[in-house]
């Protein structure tokens, strides 16, 4: 089956084929922002979407005690259908198997529902009525993003649970998704400078999470869960997969195997254990994706096979020299050389088949901020070179590509 993605350039909505699923489906949620089903207009969305339909009855929560940070805004039904334009097509900004996403405004203060065009835009997810799976990654999303906060983690608002039914509130993210910018033909191609902010942006969003106590493990890093402010700093979202990591003398936590094909770590597909080192080789799957502008699974070839990224650009990551022929063409050659030298070094540590010998995302941190701060610092002494051409990098690259 092709892992082709189309996608919608608002709020990170990334929607068209499903993507294949690391060796057991996750449910409904594991894809929520690739599931869905783009409207090329407003016009063709009051054609193709159907009435979006409330469950009736009690308005007493399902769950008498829903654990929900004191924070987060608890938003009555009608005032989201207010918000929304009572859920319009118009307002639709996609649809998957989670359920539909809606564009909305409230009150930058009050949080009340505001006019259309004034106050904060926000994005409403509504989950599916008969998406069971859905809802207990429906608390996880809750219980995770409405406590943790940081500037790379997508700010969750408030939420609402009355008569069955089950909303999220989140911040608007008017640049989309990564993987829009990256593959979609159509769209303006991210210059070198963009990719390393985005990349360090990532590193840092993971580094967050690993660094709590215990660790939280994201597992469902992928370029359509990155999404982009109007300054392109990138953000995770959707924590409906994230899972506390090992605690005390335990090496990792058993769970069941979900995720993405192409960025699920090979030891965690085949046995199920689940550490901050998967994390870790699927950052270095979207190092190769942010380098080549290739997608993590490949188009199928002759006889309905597929390939991995990681399986194609392996053979080249050993080579300093080599690794250059998997950049991005539709960067023209404006990149530093020395940087996506080492770069693509970075990645090939991240994606070590085994596991023990990947680095923290401390560290992955660290390496990439190097990368950016020796490159800048190439920039103002030589302003007159090519960014492509700029040297100095030699040291650095070395010893990045040391295993």
């Amino acid at each position: 089956m092709k892992n082709t993605t189309t996608l919608n350039s608002q709020m990170g909505i990334c929607v068209g084929k499903p993507a294949n699923v690391a060796h057991a489906s996750s449910g409904q949620f594991l894809d929520d922002m690739i599931n869905n089903k783009v409207k090329s207009s407003s016009k063709d969305s009051k054609n193709q979407t159907k009435t979006v339909t409330f469950n009736k009855g009690s308005k007493t929560p399902r769950h008498e005690n829903l654990p929900v940070p004191i924070n987060l805004k608890a938003f009555s039904l009608h005032d989201l259908k207010t918000a929304t334009k009572n859920f319009r097509p118009d307002s639709l900004l996609g649809e998957g198997g989670f359920g539909q996403v809606f564009k909305g405004w409230i009150d930058e203060t009050t949080f009340a529902p505001a006019k259309p065009g004034t106050g904060l835009v926000v994005a409403v997810k509504i989950l599916k009525a008969d998406s069971r799976q859905g809802h207990r990654e429906w608390l996880t999303e809750l219980e995770y993003m409405g406590r943790l906060h940081h500037k790379n983690l997508v700010k969750l608002i408030g939420y609402c649970e009355e008569c069955e039914n089950r909303l999220l509130v989140y911040e608007y993210m008017p640049k989309g998704c990564l993987d829009n910018h990256l593959f979609k033909k159509s769209v303006q191609p991210m210059p070198w400078a963009t990719r390393m902010r985005i990349a360090i942006d990532v590193a840092e969003g993971l580094a967050f999470l690993h660094s709590k106590e215990p660790c939280i493990i994201y597992r469902d890093l992928k370029a359509s869960n990155i999404l982009l402010d109007t300054e392109f700093n990138a953000k995770l979202s959707d924590f409906g997969l994230a899972r506390n990591g090992p605690v005390g003398d335990n090496t990792h936590v058993s769970t069941r195997v979900v995720g993405t094909n192409g960025y699920a770590a090979p030891e965690y597909i085949a046995t199920g254990h689940l550490t901050q080192k998967n994390d870790v080789y699927s950052c270095g799957v979207v190092l190769l994706e942010l380098l080549s502008g290739r997608r993590a699974i490949a188009e199928e070839r002759a006889g309905g096979v597929e390939e991995t990224l990681v399986e194609w650009v392996k053979p080249f990551l050993s080579d300093t020299k080599r690794v250059l022929r998997i950049m991005d063409t539709r960067l023209g050659g404006q990149y530093s050389k020395k940087g996506a030298q080492a770069v693509a070094a970075l990645a090939s540590k991240c994606l070590h088949n085994d596991h023990r010998f990947r680095p923290p995302m401390a560290e992955v941190l660290a390496s990439l901020q190097k990368i950016q701060n020796v490159q800048k610092e190439v920039v103002r002494v030589s302003p007159c070179r090519e960014e492509g051409k700029l040297g100095g990098f030699k040291e650095m690259s070395g010893a990045m590509n040391s295993r």
